[in-house]
């Protein structure tokens, strides 16, 4: 098969030799011609689609497709499948799990005391003391879950569709899930139902004194919302990956405010010794005529 590497954010030199080892039969482009048949893209250049006359699979090399989907030139009728990459998938849930600690145990506040030199010690809980809420109890979900319950902390989970999870009381109505938690982590798809999705309504609804985690999409988190339920005291502390616009302007109020940790949007990096297998799986089935795993729902949006 011809394959095309086409990506603005991903570095083909590191890429390109693992592909070729696992994929030896094959033959890897960085152009677009009319030949290709599978397109591996993440943030492909401007015209990359519009020559595509023959591709069989759009292959993505994250989780995140919206940019694909939003994009006019993507091939109309050409399957996408999304990658579940089990390194992004393990550095995701470290991450929750850093942040989540974080505030349980009050890290986020002794930082600060250690600045000041202050020697104040505040009142311990347990895991089972606390609530957790997963928007979304996907594949991510799913795994954050497992390592949050095996540390003893109560789970709910909120998802448009009825889920079953083991360890999590999954439910569809939002705000019973937020009116629940101490702790709110977003690990949803960007999609027009989710966008704005935490905002000065709903943030309301999380516990007082609770925290949100967001390593999903900026634009699902009203920005101004977020430092008023700070500002206020309703919510202790806020962790962001991600932001609407990235990066994130220099003169932005979310850089300094005392109640928000920052990362560059680093919670779950792809990392190729892991994903380049899924990509070969997909390849491979596309070559037996099976369909490939991982296929967007264009209806739904992921």
């Amino acid at each position: 098969m011809n394959i095309l590497f086409a990506s603005q954010t991903e570095e083909p030199g590191i890429w390109l030799p693992r592909l070729k080892q696992a994929l030896p039969k094959d033959c890897f482009f960085v152009s677009p011609t009319e030949d290709i048949d599978v397109a591996l893209v993440a943030t492909p250049p401007a015209g990359t689609f519009e020559p595509l006359k023959r591709l069989k699979l759009v292959q993505s090399l994250w989780m995140g497709v919206e940019r694909l989907l939003a994009d006019p030139a993507f091939p109309k009728g050409v399957p996408l499948a999304r990658l579940v990459d089990p390194g992004m998938v393990a550095a995701m849930t470290e991450t929750v799990l850093a942040h989540g600690l974080d505030w349980h145990r009050h890290h986020y506040v002794y930082r600060i005391e250690q600045e000041a030199r202050r020697w104040h010690r505040l009142k311990q809980y347990l895991a089972a003391d606390r609530t957790i809420g997963l928007l979304g109890v996907g594949e991510l979900g799913g795994d954050v879950a497992r390592r949050l319950g095996a540390l003893g902390f109560n789970l709910v989970g909120w998802s448009r569709r009825p889920k079953k999870l083991a360890g999590v009381t999954c439910l569809t109505d939002l705000d019973a899930v937020l009116e629940r938690s101490d702790v709110v982590v977003c690990l949803l798809p960007l999609t027009p139902h989710t966008r704005g999705l935490l905002n000065a309504r709903t943030l309301r609804k999380i516990k007082l004194g609770g925290a949100v985690i967001n390593v999903a999409r900026g634009a699902h988190l009203v920005a101004e919302d977020l430092i008023a339920a700070l500002d206020s005291g309703h919510l202790a502390h806020a962790y962001l990956d991600v932001f609407e616009h990235e990066p994130l302007p220099h003169d932005h109020p979310l850089w300094s405010h005392p109640g928000i940790t920052i990362t560059p949007h680093t919670a779950a990096l792809t990392e190729p010794r892991t994903a380049i297998p899924k990509i070969v799986e997909n390849v491979e089935r596309l070559r037996r005529g099976q369909p490939p795993l991982n296929l967007v729902d264009f209806d739904a949006g992921y």
